[in-house]
């Protein structure tokens, strides 16, 4: 007697929706954090916002660690799918700051999360020492985005350079409210320019 085929397996939910599971975690932690500060929140009160079980949770972030390097991860994404070619014929200093300001604009739905982040960091040396890494990371793409190499000391250098560029823009964007974000390219412009020897731009 011939034996009848099983129906093949569905994949389990938690690995199809796993994206979409992680989006919604970092959108609740963002939210919480605009409200009570990132040091404020636990794992539980952003599983409760994001609508899941500390299992969930934990299936998608082993910790909120893990949910901010998310995070920048996703604005690094949005930002290198918008690099194009139409860019080449513009000066470095030009290309870095269209890279930066895509960065603000990626971020810009969670400005007030990005302040209270940014609040907490100065309060906590260790929590904006274990930043560090995944903001030089973001800006090694972001000059390697913008056409500039990042190999060797000078790449160094240049990494470097551009976060603290990148850091002293965003304390003003996290304030800049207005519609054409003038005062964040006012700060961000004058900023390249000034760096400009160390940048390669």
């Amino acid at each position: 007697m011939a034996k009848t085929a099983r129906p093949a397996r569905k994949p389990a939910a938690a690995s199809v929706d796993i994206g979409a599971r992680r989006d919604a975690v970092v959108d609740a932690a963002m939210a919480l954090a605009a409200t009570r500060g990132w040091r404020g929140i636990a794992l539980a009160d952003i599983a409760a916002e994001a609508g899941l079980s500390l299992s969930e949770l934990y299936e998608a972030f082993h910790g909120k660690g893990a949910i901010l390097a998310y995070f920048g991860s996703r604005v690094d994404a949005k930002v290198l799918a918008g690099t194009g070619t139409d860019m080449a014929e513009e000066s470095r200093r030009d290309r870095l700051f269209d890279v930066l300001m895509r960065r603000f604009d990626a971020a810009a739905p969670y400005r007030a999360g990005v302040r209270a982040l940014l609040a907490d960091a100065r309060r906590d040396p260790s929590m904006a020492l274990c930043a560090a890494p995944r903001l030089l990371r973001s800006m090694t793409w972001s000059l390697e985005a913008a056409g500039i190499r990042t190999g060797g000391i000078v790449g160094t250098v240049r990494v470097k350079a551009l976060a603290a560029v990148y850091l002293s823009v965003m304390r003003v964007w996290v304030d800049d409210e207005s519609p054409d974000m003038a005062a964040t390219m006012a700060a961000l412009d004058g900023r390249l320019r000034r760096a400009e020897r160390f940048l390669g731009a």
